[in-house]
């Protein structure tokens, strides 16, 4: 019976940093002030302007780990626009630079969430080194 609970502790063990690694980078995107914050092993890094949807498009709230990074995408679906350090997180949503640069800090994307060129390329290195399993998007109102 000792063994059962030792093994039962060590696993309990195993399993919670596995847990916290997955939190060593967050991106909490707050569509109603159009900002993100970036998180480092819990400590807050960053504040930067973003632009979610504009009027008529939706950029999805939830929790979501990235799927695929992409370091010069350019979309398919809106003229083949550049995307810079695209961390895609909900099928065609995805984090990226832009080149729309006067439009931050209020709504004006199809839905993605976009973000000054130099802040995409800083979070893009963040995730790469930390892996993607370690981090987590956030999209809350």
């Amino acid at each position: 019976m000792r063994r059962y609970f030792a093994a039962l502790a060590l696993g309990a063990a195993l399993v919670v940093p596995g847990a916290a690694l997955a939190d060593r980078v967050v991106a909490r995107v707050s569509i109603s002030t159009q900002t993100m914050k970036v998180y480092h092993e819990g400590r807050h890094l960053f504040t930067w302007e973003v632009s979610t949807a504009k009027s008529g498009k939706i950029t999805p709230t939830g929790v979501y780990a990235p799927e695929f990074l992409s370091r010069h995408h350019r979309s398919r679906r809106y003229n083949n626009a550049p995307m810079p350090f695209a961390i895609f997180y909900d099928g065609h949503y995805a984090i990226h630079g832009t080149d729309q640069i006067k439009g931050l800090g209020r709504p004006a994307s199809n839905g993605c969430v976009r973000l000054h060129p130099d802040n995409a390329a800083i979070l893009f290195q963040m995730v790469k080194a930390e892996g993607m399993a370690n981090m987590r998007v956030e999209i809350v109102q």
